[in-house]
């Protein structure tokens, strides 16, 4: 494996595990309350733009992955989709560069 598909892989895992850090402790308090978190999401002008920011951001990823799958064949590479909309993009992206860095068959 590439050092650079080793530095993907370690972002992806960072950026699985360190978000989860803030969220836990709140999850903790407040449970899995959805519509609770997405108000927080609302709370003022500066987290609404990096909530978009971060859906933007999201859906381009999922165009862009099911764009390349759709010619590459690289089937794996949708692994990343899961990842982005269950953990988040921090992770996604990272995961499907390392995915995508793969040799293809």
């Amino acid at each position: 494996m590439s050092p650079l598909r080793f530095v993907f892989l370690g972002l992806a895992l960072w950026g699985a595990i360190h978000p989860m850090a803030y969220f836990a402790p709140w999850i903790a308090e407040n449970g899995f309350d959805l519509q609770a978190m997405v108000a927080l999401w609302k709370a003022n002008d500066a987290v609404t733009g990096i909530y978009w920011d971060l859906v933007i951001s999201a859906i381009t990823l999922n165009v862009w992955i099911l764009a390349e799958v759709a010619v590459r064949r690289n089937w794996s590479a949708l692994l990343a989709i899961p990842a982005i909309w269950l953990i988040g993009v921090s992770c996604g992206l990272p995961l499907y560069l390392f995915l995508r860095a793969k040799p293809v068959r």
